[in-house]
């Protein structure tokens, strides 16, 4: 039976014990470093709340520029700027009717990591 960790512990080894099977098993399932960094990349996209507001925005429903600057509040260059990154991320596509432009989410792999992301928040709040 394992004893319960305490937060305070620092965050090294006393024993100094290294684990080889665990190691190796761990350093061949790690994906490339060329992976990892686009991974971080995808990731650093989320760090920008003017950009979850708008994924969010567009998790519930697709919206066009100017109904997407009345939601948020934000001038129509400012949110065309954040859509421009959403874009070239691959995390939003758009579709063209007419004159009006409309934005989504890319596909549902960007809305379930929203949904986990928020579940995650919401987690941490309530048992905190």
């Amino acid at each position: 039976m394992t004893e319960p960790v305490s937060e305070n512990i620092a965050e090294v080894c006393s024993a100094r014990v290294i684990h080889h099977d665990i190691v190796a098993w761990v350093a061949a399932a790690m994906p490339e470093d060329r992976d990892l960094e686009e991974l971080a990349g995808f990731f650093k996209i989320f760090g920008d709340k003017t950009r979850i507001r708008i994924l969010r925005a567009l998790s519930a429903e697709e919206m066009c520029v100017c109904d997407l600057s009345c939601l948020l509040g934000m001038k129509q260059s400012a949110v065309s700027q954040q859509l421009r990154i959403l874009k070239q991320s691959r995390l939003v596509r758009y579709r063209r009717d007419g004159k009006v432009i409309y934005y989504s989410l890319d596909d549902a792999h960007i809305r379930r990591v929203l949904e986990l992301g928020m579940e995650h928040v919401m987690e941490t709040r309530s048992s905190g």
